[in-house]
């Protein structure tokens, strides 16, 4: 299926070994593999999902590569796109760096292209690893350049479902006009904070996404 038949584009940038693959397999196919093939240039792949009332999308997805010989290409492949995942790997400070470099690269040249920071292998916290980024750090990076947050976990299945849900149905919004309201806004305005997206410690399970 080519990306001109879906309803809309998403595409994930992120340094190598951030688990994207993972993501994109998990929700795509709704398996996962400790060992995946590592990406060269680009994947691409959609699925049909469900958004409420019976209404169907198509979304189009692109995996793309981590590698920096492969930055240069990656311009084509986030053209145009109407969401993007920016992965990192929640214990590794470099992946939150290089992602930083990625939303430079989509304000410049694609400013209305929705932005989703996405940490990975959110169950490595499970078995001892740290984070690498406080919570609160993401948080205000996150606010600056009007992105949303998730916690995901591949191997768990933790949030992925959501994660695309939420992109699809922000795009729905959006396309119809609706402001799009951030719900921990509106908690704070009702005296509550709620973290939306961000996983309760309870539900984590040990595990790993490669």
């Amino acid at each position: 299926m080519s990306s001109a038949k879906v309803d809309m584009k998403i595409v994930l940038l992120g340094s190598s070994y951030t688990g994207k693959s993972c993501l994109v397999n998990r929700f795509i196919n709704e398996t996962f593999e400790e060992k995946i093939q590592e990406t060269v240039g680009a994947a691409f792949s959609a699925k049909t999902i469900e958004i409420g009332n019976d209404e169907q999308m198509i979304l189009g997805v692109w995996d793309t590569a981590g590698q920096e010989r492969f930055e240069s290409m990656s311009k084509m492949y986030y053209r145009k796109s109407n969401a993007a995942i920016l992965c990192y790997d929640v214990t590794l400070k470099e992946s939150f760096d290089k992602l930083k470099f990625w939303a430079k690269q989509l304000k410049e040249n694609e400013p209305s292209c929705r932005i989703y920071i996405t940490a990975t292998k959110i169950d490595l916290l499970d078995i001892g690893q740290k984070r690498a980024v406080a919570l609160e750090t993401i948080e205000e990076y996150a606010e600056i350049i009007n992105a949303r947050i998730f916690e995901t976990s591949a191997k768990q299945n933790l949030n992925v479902n959501e994660l695309f849900l939420k992109i699809a149905t922000d795009f729905k919004e959006e396309k119809n006009g609706n402001e799009i309201k951030n719900p921990e806004e509106i908690n704070e305005k009702k005296g509550k904070k709620l973290k939306l997206n961000l996983n309760d410690e309870e539900k984590r399970k040990t595990g790993c996404c490669k």
